[in-house]
């Protein structure tokens, strides 16, 4: 079968083009890793419009909901390894489990998102799991009571900081700037912490345990001392990498390895749209995508009925 529209990723703008894919009666699938993605792993959600308090996990399953009301049902487990293009058709290279599979398409949409940046430390793989966590939303409860290490500089490691603050019994936070660098209504919220230490120009040097987790060594970036926090877990929140190697060669990247998509959301090679945080589009926010997701799924409507003109 050569569908309309393959949508690769079922997060905030995958799902969104899902929806309109339906209402504009493409022949449309969606195939995903796993239903949510980033969405589903963020903290406290306050500012998506028309639900004033929600997260993560609440907000992709209304998502999913969405889906389903339009008849649209993610293929879970399909990890895509490669996109090739050849006479106006996309092949799609995939697994899913062991097993090779391939789908054929007009058009494509990578609403693939990103990744967590490594820290790139002794420690952290061997601890991988181990209290070493890169989503506190998932992992943050097995700490109740305990000390955590929060380590980023950036609105993920402020809201991983400020769920941590009422789960834990105390929390630090390492940041290599001098100062937090998210949103100030996030940083004077948590500064008002009474369990939370923000402890700036901190280099983190290594992870220590022996079977799980026991401490964070950080240098400081001031007078080049070591320092020692003893700790049960650490989540890493230091960035994200895009998902972004899937897609031809010729299709033009940022220098950040960012999809570069146009206001129509398609990309340098025609047919293949992006959408989401694996775009070069500022500022990675759940309605940035979900208007992302919009747009690309229009577009490719447009351009499917240009193929049959």
């Amino acid at each position: 079968m050569i569908y309309d529209l393959l949508i690769i990723g079922s997060s905030a703008a995958g799902a969104a083009a899902g929806v309109y894919a339906a209402r504009s009666r493409l022949n449309a699938k969606i195939i995903t890793v796993d239903t949510g993605g980033e969405v589903a792993l963020s903290g406290e959600v306050h500012n998506y419009l028309g639900f004033p308090r929600t997260n993560g996990i609440e907000l992709s399953q209304k998502f999913n909901e969405h889906l389903a009301a339009n008849n649209v049902v993610p293929e879970s487990g399909v990890w895509v390894e490669k996109i090739e293009k050849r006479d106006n058709i996309f092949f799609v290279n995939a697994k899913k489990g062991d097993e090779a599979v391939q789908y054929l398409a007009k058009a494509v949409l990578a609403s693939t998102g990103v990744h967590p940046r490594k820290l790139g430390v002794p420690g952290e793989e061997e601890f991988r799991g181990k209290g070493v966590t890169y989503c506190t939303t998932c992992d943050g409860p097995l700490f109740r009571g305990k000390t955590t290490v929060t380590i980023g500089g950036g609105n993920s490691a402020l809201e991983s900081a400020l769920m941590m603050s009422a789960i834990a019994m105390k929390v630090y936070v390492l940041s290599k700037h001098p100062e937090m660098k998210g949103e100030k209504v996030l940083i004077d919220n948590l500064k008002n912490k009474s369990n939370v230490e923000i402890i700036g120009n901190a280099e983190t040097a290594r992870i220590l345990g022996e079977q799980f987790v026991s401490a964070v060594e950080y240098q400081s970036t001031v007078d080049n001392s070591i320092k020692k926090i003893e700790a049960q877990g650490v989540m890493v929140h230091i960035g994200m990498i895009p998902n972004s190697a899937i897609v031809p060669p010729e299709v033009q990247k940022s220098k950040f390895g960012e999809i570069e998509v146009n206001a129509r959301c398609e990309t340098s090679v025609p047919g293949l749209f992006a959408a989401g945080d694996v775009t070069n589009v500022p500022y990675k926010q759940i309605s940035i995508a979900v208007g992302q997701g919009t747009i690309a799924a229009l577009a490719a409507v447009d351009y499917i009925n240009r193929l049959k003109s």
